[in-house]
C-alpha cells in the first residue's frame, strides 16, 4: 500500500509496508541545487518588552511598538519606545538592579519612610528550557522597574532598601504544608522542574521564592511597628496563586499571605488584603477562607469562569462562618479601565473596608490590568492605579504594603509601579478621578457584587439603593449615545435602502445600532 493512502495513526504505527521508491535518494545533497542560495531565511525576534515574536527585519513590535533595541532595561519607561538604546548608557538592567544591594545605601536616614523590599538573587529565578516563546514572567520585570525607579531618582534616593532574607521553614508553616514547602525545595536539586505546564522552577527558584517571601514577611513587621511608614516589595516569583498545598500560576510561596501573617504577629487585629492583579487569587482566598480576621477584596477578569483560573465568583464569599470576608469583583469582558476599577473602590471596596476597619493593609499589585499588557488585555492606566493606591493610604492609618503580583509589560508594569510607589512617597495623583462613570458590563458587576455582599455589610444598603436610582440616568447616558449613532446612519443617502446597496445599508445600520 502506498504511503499516501495510510491514516496518520497506520503510519505512526507501522501497520503497512512502504513500496520502495523508484529513485534511490541516498546521495542527495542540497548543496547541490542551484537554486539554494536564493532561499531567504526570515529572520524572527522577540520584543524585550512584551515578548511578541516578530516576523521579518522590522525595528518595531507589531503588537506594542516598542522598539526591537529599546533601552528600556537601562532606562525603565523614560526610554523612548521608538529609538533604539542612547549611546553611552553605561548600566544595563542587570547593572542597575546590582546596584541597589550596594550595602552604602542601608545608611539612608530615617526620613525616607517608604521602605523597598529587593534582592538581586531573585533574578535567577528562570525557565532554563528554551522553547518557542519567551515565559512572560522573566526576571526582567524587575531589571525594568529596577530601572525606573533609578531613573526618577526615587530608588536609590527617596526610599529606605530593608535588608533581605530568606525565610524560615517555620514561617513558611504558618501558611503552607509541608508538602508544598518540601516540593519547592526539590526544585534546587534539578536543573529545570515544572509544577504545571507554565510553573517553571530551576535551581535557584526555592531561593528566589525564599527571599521574595522573607522580604514580604520582615516589610510587614516593619511597616506595622512603625520603623517604616510604608513599603512596596519588588519581588518575583509572584504568589497569589499558590495555595496552602500548590505551586501554580507561575507562583511558589503566597507572599501576601505571609505579610498579613506577619502583620498579625506583630500584632495587627484585623488585615485587609486588595488583590487588584487581573487574575483571581485562588491561593490567597483558599488560605483565608474560613479566616474572619483576614478580609479578602479581589477585582479580577472572570468571564463566567472562563478567564483564569475560572474562581472568583461574586458568591464565593466565605465558609465556616466567615462568610462576607471574601469579597470577589469578577468583571464579565477583558477591556476594563480606570473608570470601571475606581468606580468599584467606590461603591464596593471602600465602603466593606471602612465597616471592617483594618489594622494593616496589603495590596497584591499585580499590573497585567494595564493598558498594553499581552495576558490581561484590560486598560488601567499608571494614573488609575496611583488613584487606587491613594484611595487606600488612609486605610489603617497609612500602614500600608505593596506587593508585587503580575504584569507582563516591561513599560506599563514599569510606568504602573512607579506611579504607586510616588503615592506611598506622599505625591498625589496627577489626575483626580472622583466622579467616574463606569461601563454599561462594570455597573452590572457593581450591582451583582453588593446585592451579594448586603448579606454581610450592613453599609451597601444605603449604596445598592443610590445606584439602582441611578439607574435610569447610567440607562439614559446610553440611550443618548445611541440616538447619536441612529442620527448618523440617517444620514446615508434613503435611496441605499431600497437600491442596490440595502445590503450596505443594513449592514451599516446594524453596526450602529
Amino acid at each position: 500500500m502506498k504511503g499516501d493512502d495510510m491514516t496518520v495513526e497506520e503510519m505512526y504505527n507501522n501497520e503497512y509496508e512502504f513500496e520502495d521508491d523508484e529513485d534511490d535518494d541516498s546521495d542527495w545533497d542540497p548543496s547541490a541545487v542551484s537554486d539554494h542560495n536564493n532561499v531567504v531565511e526570515i529572520p524572527k525576534w522577540f520584543c524585550i518588552n512584551c515578548t511578541w515574536p516578530n516576523i521579518g527585519h522590522d525595528f518595531h513590535c507589531d503588537l506594542c511598538g516598542e522598539h526591537r533595541e529599546s533601552g528600556i532595561l537601562q532606562r525603565g519607561f523614560l526610554a523612548s519606545s521608538l529609538h533604539p538604546t542612547e549611546q553611552g548608557l553605561a548600566q544595563n538592567g542587570a547593572d542597575v538592579a546590582v546596584a541597589l544591594q550596594d550595602p552604602s545605601l542601608q545608611s539612608i536616614g530615617s526620613d525616607n519612610r517608604t521602605a523597598i523590599g529587593f534582592d538581586e538573587r531573585m533574578l535567577l529565578h528562570e525557565e532554563v528550557v528554551q522553547k518557542s516563546h519567551p515565559h512572560p514572567e522573566r526576571s526582567d520585570r524587575l531589571r525594568a522597574i529596577a530601572a525606573s525607579l533609578a531613573a526618577t531618582g526615587i530608588f536609590p534616593g527617596r526610599c529606605y532598601p530593608i535588608p533581605p532574607r530568606e525565610i524560615t521553614r517555620e514561617e513558611l508553616l504558618m501558611v503552607h504544608s509541608l508538602e508544598n514547602i518540601e516540593a519547592v525545595e526539590l526544585t534546587s536539586q534539578v536543573f529545570s522542574s515544572y509544577f504545571t505546564s507554565d510553573t517553571y522552577a530551576n535551581q535557584n527558584s526555592a531561593r528566589a521564592a525564599r527571599l521574595a517571601a522573607g522580604l514580604c514577611f520582615d516589610l510587614a513587621a516593619a511597616i506595622f511597628s512603625g520603623s517604616v511608614k510604608n513599603g512596596f516589595a519588588l519581588v518575583r516569583p509572584p504568589g497569589h496563586h499558590a495555595g496552602v498545598k500548590q505551586a501554580m500560576g507561575f507562583c511558589l510561596h503566597n507572599n501576601a499571605a505571609i505579610a498579613a501573617l506577619a502583620a498579625q504577629n506583630a500584632g495587627a487585629k484585623k488585615v485587609l488584603i486588595i488583590d487588584w492583579d487581573v487574575h483571581h487569587g485562588n491561593g490567597t482566598q483558599e488560605i483565608f477562607d474560613k479566616n474572619k480576621s483576614v478580609l479578602y477584596i479581589s477585582l479580577h477578569r472572570h468571564e463566567g469562569g472562563m478567564f483564569y483560573p475560572g474562581t472568583g465568583s461574586a458568591y464565593e464569599v466565605g465558609t465556616m462562618g466567615a462568610e462576607g470576608y471574601c469579597v470577589n469583583v469578577p468583571w464579565s469582558r477583558g477591556g476594563v479601565g480606570d473608570n470601571d476599577y475606581v468606580f468599584a473602590f467606590q461603591q464596593v471596596v471602600l465602603p466593606i473596608v471602612s465597616e471592617f476597619d483594618p489594622d494593616f493593609t496589603i495590596i497584591s499589585a499585580g499590573f497585567d490590568a494595564a493598558r498594553g499588557d499581552p495576558l490581561g488585555r484590560c486598560d488601567i492606566t499608571p494614573s488609575g492605579y496611583a488613584q487606587m493606591t491613594q484611595m487606600c493610604s488612609d486605610i489603617s492609618g497609612g500602614k500600608l504594603l505593596v506587593i508585587l503580583e503580575g504584569g507582563y509589560n516591561l513599560r506599563s508594569i514599569s510606568s504602573s509601579a512607579t506611579a504607586v510607589i510616588k503615592v506611598l512617597l506622599g505625591e498625589n495623583p496627577r489626575h483626580s478621578m472622583e466622579q467616574v462613570i463606569p461601563t454599561k458590563s462594570g455597573l452590572r458587576t457593581v450591582l451583582e457584587v453588593l446585592e451579594v455582599q448586603l448579606n454581610y455589610w450592613p453599609s451597601l444598603k444605603s449604596k445598592l439603593s443610590k445606584l439602582q436610582s441611578d439607574w435610569g440616568l447610567y440607562a439614559l447616558h446610553d440611550k443618548k449615545q445611541v440616538k447619536k449613532k441612529k442620527r448618523r446612519a440617517k444620514q446615508l443617502p434613503i435611496w441605499w435602502k431600497l437600491g442596490r446597496k440595502r445590503l450596505l445599508y443594513r449592514l451599516w445600520c446594524k453596526k450602529l445600532s
